[in-house]
C-alpha cells in the first residue's frame, strides 16, 4: 500500500512509520523541520504544510492508498502565540487532505484530540458526545474533525487520541523527555492530582492507526486510549518510580484554571471490539521508554 504521512517527525508520525514500514507498505514521509529517523522510507521531502500547492502537487504524482494526517501544532501556547498558522496547520491542512482524499480515492486517517471536550463529564466521553473545546487549540482540532467530515464523506477516520507516552525522534517532546528535563534543569515541576487522564503509547496508537488504513471496513469518529485513567501527579511519580529518580521531585497540585479540563477519559466501544489491537496499560507504557542519564546527585 501507498502511504502519504503528515507530521513523521513527530512522536506518533514517527511511530506510524515505523509500524506501516515494518508490514511493509511504501511510506512517503513528509517533515517540517527534523528529518525522520526511520530505515525503510520510500521518500522523504521536506514541506511547509501551510503552503498547499506544493502538497497537492506531491499527493497527484504520488496517488497514494492512504493518506495519513499526524501533522498539527499541538502545545496550546503555541497555538495562542500564533493562531493564524495554527490555523493553517490544524484546520487548512486537514481539510486540504480531506479533498485531496476524495479526489484521489484514497483512504484518509486524520488524529483529534481529547481536547475537543470540556472535562466536565464523571462519565467516559464517547464518540457521540457533544464537544465542548476549552482552548483554542482544542477549538481548532475540533474544526479540523468537521472539514474533514464534510470533505471527506466516503471514507474517512478520525481518531481522537489523549495525552501520549513514547520515546520521541529528538529526545525532547514526550511527557516523561520534558518532565525529566525540567526536573534536570534544577526545577521543581508541580503536576495537577486532580487532572486525570487516560495516557497511551505512541506506538500503540500508530498500531490501531495503521489497522484502521488497512481496513477500509471501518470508518468514522472514534475514540483510542490506554486502559488506565490517572492523575498527572500519578502519571510523573509512576515515571520517576520507574527511572529510579526520588519522588520528591515533583510537587501535587490542584488545578487554578477552568480552561485545563478536569477529567478526560473515553468511551473505546465499539472500535476496540473490532480491532485486533488492544488498550495497553501505563505499566507497558512505561517499560517501552528508553533509559536516561542519571540525575546529578
Amino acid at each position: 500500500m501507498k502511504i502519504l504521512l503528515t507530521g513523521s517527525s513527530g512522536l506518533l508520525g514517527h511511530a506510524y512509520a515505523l509500524a506501516a514500514v515494518r508490514r511493509g507498505h511504501t511510506v512517503t514521509a513528509l517533515y517540517h523541520q527534523n528529518r525522520p529517523i526511520a530505515d525503510g522510507l520510500a521518500k522523504m521531502i521536506q514541506l511547509d504544510a501551510s503552503e498547499p500547492e506544493e502538497l497537492t502537487k506531491i499527493a497527484i504524482e504520488l496517488w497514494p492508498d492512504a493518506i495519513v494526517n499526524c501533522a498539527a501544532i499541538s502545545n496550546a501556547t503555541s497555538v495562542e502565540a500564533d493562531a493564524m498558522r495554527a490555523e493553517k496547520i490544524n484546520v487548512a491542512l486537514p481539510r486540504l487532505l480531506a479533498q485531496l482524499s476524495t479526489h484521489l480515492g484514497a483512504r484518509l486517517l486524520h488524529v483529534s484530540t481529547d481536547m475537543v471536550f470540556d472535562g466536565q463529564s464523571e462519565q467516559p466521553y464517547r464518540s457521540t458526545d457533544m464537544p465542548a473545546p476549552t482552548n483554542l487549540y482544542g477549538q481548532t482540532k475540533l474544526m479540523a474533525e468537521r472539514e474533514v467530515l464534510e470533505h471527506n464523506p466516503e471514507d474517512p477516520v478520525v481518531l481522537r487520541i489523549p495525552i501520549l507516552m513514547g520515546n520521541s525522534p529528538g529526545g525532547r517532546r514526550s511527557l516523561h523527555e520534558k518532565l525529566i528535563a525540567v526536573i534536570q534543569a534544577g526545577k521543581k515541576p508541580k503536576l495537577f492530582c486532580d487532572e486525570m487522564r487516560q495516557p497511551c503509547s505512541a506506538s500503540n496508537v500508530a498500531e490501531v492507526l495503521l489497522e484502521l488504513t488497512e481496513r477500509r471496513d471501518l470508518h468514522g469518529l472514534f475514540h483510542w486510549a490506554g486502559s488506565e485513567t490517572l492523575s498527572r501527579f500519578e502519571m510523573g511519580q509512576r515515571i520517576l518510580k520507574h527511572f529510579g529518580l526520588p519522588l520528591d521531585a515533583i510537587e501535587s497540585a490542584c488545578r487554578d484554571d477552568d480552561s485545563r479540563p478536569a477529567r478526560l477519559t473515553f468511551d473505546l466501544n465499539p472500535i476496540v471490539s473490532k480491532l485486533k489491537t488492544k488498550p495497553i496499560d501505563f505499566a507497558a507504557q512505561l517499560d517501552e521508554l528508553t533509559s536516561i542519564e542519571p540525575l546529578n546527585a
